[in-house]
């Protein structure tokens, strides 16, 4: 058996999110699904939930499916130095529901702009505003990580960016690694893993092809393998987050996650 089966491994509801009028709200299916694909653990964007969600109602789809919290996931526009009442309610929600997980994280990603005009001052805006959320979830006992994304208009998706947030990142937030928007940001994933290793604590995955666009996990340009295997070499023990962006999945995201777990019985086998 491979070295990489030490690694635990859960799902994101991205994939189900391309269409999210059909799957918002159904944690039951996603998380069945995810169980189903064989993952140990479920990521679940805040959109997902459904307006009437609850951590009660997480957590019982969770004991119907045996399968753990990995992490939940607040996406914000942070705009001002400050969060606004609605982003600090939707931060507070959030982090009373992942203290009701032990070891669960909850992951920071700020929505991306319309474009990078003042970049310098929404950095750091943004960062403000995730260190006051962090502050407030780590007195609730719950570890926070950053996500950056790779869109147009994203804050933090260039190696130029990549320096400013290694100034700017407050030491109590983690690092989260997404492969896929570290390479469509014109990176290296293993080399920026690598340099940022002892801040990551979590870490998601999804591929691209050589053009730019998303692909199937294991049929772009990401080595997915690399990088599990330089991070398992380092005790790595954060949970390793799957998703799938790719056309395929927009189209049918059930097939997308038993896919990703195939994929993972073949990387440790």
């Amino acid at each position: 058996m491979s070295a990489l089966a030490r690694l635990r491994y859960a799902c994101q509801t991205y994939s189900w999110q391309m269409s999210i009028e059909t799957y918002r709200g159904r944690v039951d299916h996603m998380t069945s699904v995810a169980a189903r694909a064989g993952f140990d653990a479920f990521e679940a964007e805040l959109v997902m939930l459904g307006d009437d969600w609850s951590d009660a109602g997480l957590s019982a789809s969770l004991e119907r499916s045996s399968i753990e919290l990995a992490a939940l996931v607040l996406v914000e526009r942070w705009t001002a130095a400050v969060e606004t009442p609605e982003e600090r309610a939707d931060a507070d929600r959030l982090i009373a529901a992942v203290a009701a997980h032990p070891g669960a994280k909850l992951v920071l990603v700020p929505y991306p702009g319309a474009d990078r005009s003042d970049l310098a001052d929404r950095q750091r805006d943004t960062m403000a505003c995730m260190a006051a959320v962090a502050e407030r979830a780590a007195d609730a006992g719950v570890s926070s990580t950053f996500h950056p994304n790779s869109p147009a208009g994203s804050l933090f998706r260039t190696a130029d960016d990549y320096a400013v947030m290694a100034d700017l990142l407050p030491p109590g937030i983690g690092y989260t690694p997404d492969l896929g928007h570290i390479a469509k940001g014109g990176m290296d994933p293993l080399s920026v893993v690598r340099e940022w290793r002892d801040r990551v604590d979590h870490l998601h995955i999804k591929d691209v092809a050589a053009d730019g666009t998303w692909a199937r996990t294991g049929e772009g340009i990401v080595d997915v393998r690399g990088v599990l295997e330089y991070l398992e070499s380092t005790g790595y023990d954060g949970w390793v987050v799957f998703e799938d962006e790719s056309p395929d999945a927009e189209r049918d995201p059930d097939a997308a996650t038993l896919a990703n777990g195939d994929y993972i019985k073949g990387l440790t086998a």
